[in-house]
């Protein structure tokens, strides 16, 4: 059963939401405003550390550290699978343009090298999305560094608006779409235990 604090918070989000779609370009232009040498050194370090190969092996690690962790394993893999899928399709889908190729506000030369290839459009973010996606399992199993990596993923959808990749309203919205994909799959998994039984097989061999 949802709480009413969930509730509110979830309408806070969506309204948030709804409120960045209009105001997607003053929001980063005022953004861009606050871009100096220290902040961008910072937010390219989280932009580093903030790539799928990272995530992936930082998380992994993470849950192969205790034993009574391991078998959330294939659950994480699946969620940041789905997570690839899901964000590519909806660029495909929607194919926004990034802030930067509409001139809104110029890319900083640290990341003219990034590839930004033809089918990699803005909406949704998928580093917010991968990020956001491990928060239900962390909450789960590592309630406690969940607040760390929930600071982390703010931190991560901030710095793709400060650097103009994306708009607020991409950075939200793949939050919001990463964060319910983690939360589905802990769900069916916790109903079923699909998983569990795929781990307890591959142990027996």
């Amino acid at each position: 059963m949802i709480k009413k604090k969930e509730v509110f918070i979830l309408a806070a989000i969506f309204l948030a939401l709804i409120l960045s779609f209009y105001f997607d370009k003053e929001v980063i232009q005022l953004i861009s405003l606050a871009q100096n040498a220290v902040f961008t050194d910072f937010f390219i370090g989280i932009t580093f550390i903030s790539s799928e190969i990272i995530i992936f092996f930082f998380l992994t690690s993470l849950f192969l550290w205790q034993d009574n962790k391991r078998k959330w394993i294939l659950p994480l893999w699946f969620t940041l699978l789905m997570t690839i899928i899901i964000s590519f399709f909806l660029k495909i889908i929607v194919q926004r343009e990034r802030p930067f190729q509409l001139g809104i506000i110029p890319l900083i030369p640290a990341l003219e090298s990034a590839s930004y290839t033809i089918w990699n459009y803005s909406f949704p973010s998928f580093q917010a999305m991968l990020a956001f996606s491990a928060i239900p399992i962390l909450s789960k199993e590592f309630p406690k560094f969940k607040w760390v990596w929930i600071v982390f993923a703010f931190l991560v959808g901030f710095s793709r608006v400060y650097f103009g990749v994306h708009f607020l309203s991409d950075v939200i919205s793949g939050g919001l779409i990463g964060y319910f994909i983690g939360a589905i799959v802990i769900r069916i998994e916790k109903e079923n235990g699909f998983w569990g039984k795929i781990y307890k097989i591959i142990l027996r061999k």
